[in-house]
């Protein structure tokens, strides 16, 4: 099974005929270039999956179990099985836009942050829940150099954060829990956000892994981290479409199985899976085992401790009205 990286141009047919005979076979396009996907003609599976992910990178893989899996090809091989032939990795820089293209039906499931994920569940998007790989996604708070050295000092001040991201939602509880009450929140991606706080122009940012180690490095301010509050950890998800599963209902059993043994492989390649975590994320494997080693990754779907997370992190969206509407958890769930 092949990975595509690029959708593919469709077949001009010239004949009413040949048309309706390929039509079952083809791929047409969207508008924005990216394919609508043909069925097997056997069990009515999407043979093409569209699959998206948080993160640019050259090597257009996804980080952990995931990526690992597609990396060695167990993945797709697993899903070979189902009549899934072809499987389309499309990398996001955020959640929120991710969830615009699970929602217009270009995706069929996605790896996302919890707090975006929750925000469009809540706003009407018709996703399921079939995993939660990571319970560990740590929110730092970065600032500028010679500024603000405590969370109480950042009254009044302007900091920078990726909307709807998890840690959108940790640094507004972080300065909720503080009793800071007055501040700026601006929505700027992570390039954009690190340059204005080198140029001054915010005061604080929010990131994570290792880009936040890379900017202490740098000798910008570390002000706080989610590790010190661990109620403020952010999750990894997994959603579906609605309408994707009513055609592979089996599709979070596939997944998730695919998932563990692409686990279960990475563990006896430990240095391999290092080093090419490192250069998805263009760092160092010693970087890597610091901010997202392989302990981290969860073995089953969902957890107990990892579902209590999830639900406090809706909890908390709804009561500070940035999530639409309240739901269950347990109701979100697909197995």
């Amino acid at each position: 099974m092949s990975i595509k990286k690029h959708p593919a141009i469709a077949y001009k047919i010239i004949t009413v005929f040949v048309f309706l005979v390929l039509l079952q076979a083809c791929s047409s396009e969207t508008s924005n270039g990216e394919k609508t996907l043909g069925e097997s003609s056997e069990n009515g599976i999407p043979s093409v999956l569209n699959y998206g992910y948080i993160g640019l990178n050259e090597l257009n893989l996804p980080s952990g179990a995931a990526g690992w899996g597609f990396h060695k090809g167990i993945i797709q091989e697993e899903l070979k099985k189902h009549g899934i032939t072809e499987i389309t990795l499309t990398a996001f820089p955020n959640g929120p836009d991710l969830n615009e293209s699970l929602i217009s039906g270009r995706l069929h499931f996605g790896s996302l942050g919890d707090t975006p994920a929750i925000l469009a569940k809540s706003s009407g998007a018709d996703t399921r829940l079939i995993a939660q790989p990571s319970k560990n996604n740590v929110g730092y708070l970065i600032g500028k150099k010679d500024g603000p050295k405590t969370i109480k000092e950042l009254e009044g001040k302007t900091i920078a954060i990726q909307k709807g991201s998890f840690m959108h939602r940790y640094v507004i509880g972080l300065l909720q829990q503080e009793g800071v009450k007055n501040y700026n929140l601006v929505h700027m991606l992570r390039p954009d956000g690190e340059a204005a706080l080198t140029r001054g122009e915010v005061d604080a940012m929010t990131n994570s892994g290792v880009n936040a180690l890379a900017q202490i490095e740098q000798g910008f301010t570390h002000l706080d981290d989610a590790l010190s509050h661990p109620d403020l950890l952010g999750t990894s998800v997994t959603v579906a479409s609605g309408e994707f599963l009513k055609k592979f209902p089996d599709f979070p059993k596939v997944w998730n199985e695919a998932i563990k043994k692409s686990l279960d492989d990475l563990k006896q390649h430990e240095d391999e899976y290092y080093e090419l975590m490192a250069e998805i994320s263009q760092t160092t494997p010693e970087l890597i085992k610091e901010t997202a080693p392989i302990e981290w990754i969860e073995e089953e779907p969902f957890t107990d401790d990892g579902l209590a997370l999830l639900d406090g992190t809706k909890d908390f969206l709804v009561e500070e009205k940035l999530a639409q509407k309240d739901f269950e958890i347990k109701d979100w769930i697909i197995e």
